[in-house]
């Protein structure tokens, strides 16, 4: 099939509204140089391109949009999933396929924790099956020669154009989809164009001649391999919500007012000097200001030398912004730095929100992960009827206060030994993350007749006190 550049070329609706903010969110996330190349610092008026281009350079990015996914990442990959491959287990290249899902050396694990990063990134990402065309005489022959279905992940700013198509059963499923592979040296694009049976390959120049068709082939399974892995779905069918809509405009607002202080330092430091044209004075590393011989002939050189005081103003709306991104996110007994004093409540009103972030991000991941495996069973001929499942809670908590309660409680020194095992068992899963570890020290535990000895100096009973004074 023959296309024209207009075919080619066309883009989503949804694309051309949302391509601007991915842009800006993937920017936001990495930071250092690539955040400076969006320039994102607001321009002084009559500001010169030398002094812009300084004061662009001289201002740090203070990355708030990358330390808080991956504290969402560290949360949601701390317990690894349960996958029961069903029927699937024995299939000969799922193992291959774990080991190695995307034909780089990276595990099917590692490519799902890289989407999710993807996905809270720009809202969503898209992971696409593919298995190479290579004709075998046999089973054993395709598995020798690693021919098998592998994951590669698509952003958004690459997916240029899809459709879904409602079933009559009321299901959606894409029935079109156009990817951008790869840009080359010379600003042209490979494109791959799926439909549900064949898969199209063009070239496309950056300006001029028609696309040039490289390659078809017959798609295998009859359907658009593309699962599409949420952040949190939005009200657009294809594309989901990032975790740095707010965030990052918090970001940029706190990124200038670091700008401002950088100035204010600088003025501080070096003030400008205050002269008439006919004197003669040098002001070392500041600024000079030349003034009108006609306006103040008697007027004597003077240093103009700002007070500093802005700079405390600047510094707490920084905070108040970094405590907002905080509220925003759910992380403020996460990522909070300095002593704060939080009721037992609040802390965990706040934990109990991010768990449910947390839980929404599970589940889309455990839906994407059982349609991927659906996808690879029908390639390789076989069925899928086993079950993913994710953590349902986090099991978020301050394990500092936590600590600190369980060994008041050992110090008001009940007599059980029975809540006393129970507390030391508390105090094991507060310090120790591992399964195994923990069981066995749970038989510890149990296994002693008397637990829990309090190691600080016990409160003295007041009956003891008496005696001592009879004496």
């Amino acid at each position: 099939m023959a296309y024209s550049r207009e075919q080619a070329l066309t883009l989503h609706k949804d694309y051309q509204e949302n391509v601007k903010n991915w842009e800006y969110y993937i920017r936001s996330y990495n930071g250092g140089y690539d955040y400076t190349l969006g320039q994102y610092l607001n321009r002084y008026n009559l500001e010169l391109d030398n002094e812009f281009n300084q004061r662009l350079a001289n201002t740090p990015c203070d990355n708030h949009c990358k330390n808080i996914i991956q504290i969402y990442s560290s949360f949601l990959f701390r317990v690894k999933a349960s996958r029961d491959f069903g029927n699937m287990q024995d299939e000969a290249s799922l193992e291959s396929f774990l080991k190695d899902a995307d034909l780089e050396g990276n595990s099917f694990t590692s490519v799902i924790k890289q989407a999710q990063n993807y996905a809270s990134i720009y809202g969503h990402c898209m992971l696409i099956l593919d298995k190479p065309s290579i004709q075998t005489n046999t089973k054993a022959e395709e598995i020798n020669q690693e021919i098998r279905p592998y994951i590669s992940i698509v952003t958004p700013e690459n997916i240029l154009d899809w459709n879904f198509e409602r079933q009559p059963n009321g299901k959606y499923i894409l029935n079109y989809l156009k990817i951008r592979e790869e840009v080359d040296k010379s600003g042209g694009s490979y494109m791959r164009l799926w439909y549900p049976d064949r898969v199209d390959t063009i070239y496309v120049e950056e300006v001029g001649t028609e696309p040039t068709l490289i390659d078809t082939a017959t798609n295998q399974i009859g359907k658009i391999p593309a699962v599409i892995l949420y952040n949190a779905k939005s009200h657009k069918r294809g594309i989901g919500q990032s975790d740095l809509v707010d965030i990052s405009d918090m970001q940029k607002a706190i990124y200038n007012e670091y700008s401002e202080i950088e100035q204010l330092i600088r003025l501080t430091n070096h003030p400008s000097l205050v002269k008439t044209n006919g004197v003669n004075a040098s002001a070392g590393a500041g600024a000079v200001i030349e003034m009108p011989d006609e306006m103040e002939p008697n007027l004597k050189p003077y240093l103009l030398q700002p007070s500093g005081q802005n700079l405390i103003s600047i510094m707490d709306s920084i905070t108040k912004k970094v405590d907002a991104i905080n509220r925003i996110a759910h992380t403020g007994a996460v990522r909070t730095t300095k002593t704060q004093v939080s009721s037992g409540i609040a802390l965990q009103t706040e934990f109990e929100l991010l768990n449910a972030r947390l839980s929404e991000k599970a589940d889309n991941l455990q839906l994407a992960e059982e349609q991927i495996f659906k996808l690879y069973s029908e390639f390789q001929n076989a069925s899928f009827d086993g079950e993913i499942n994710y953590p349902d809670s986090f099991n978020i908590r301050d394990y500092a206060s936590d600590l600190l309660f369980y060994q008041q409680a050992k110090a008001v020194n009940v007599q059980s030994n029975t809540l006393n095992k129970e507390i030391d068992k508390e105090i094991a899963r507060s310090v120790v993350d591992d399964d195994e570890k923990l069981s066995q020290i749970f038989d510890e535990i149990d296994s002693n007749a008397e637990t829990g000895q309090f190691t600080q100096d016990e409160p003295v009973q007041e009956d003891q006190e008496v005696e001592e004074e009879e004496v």
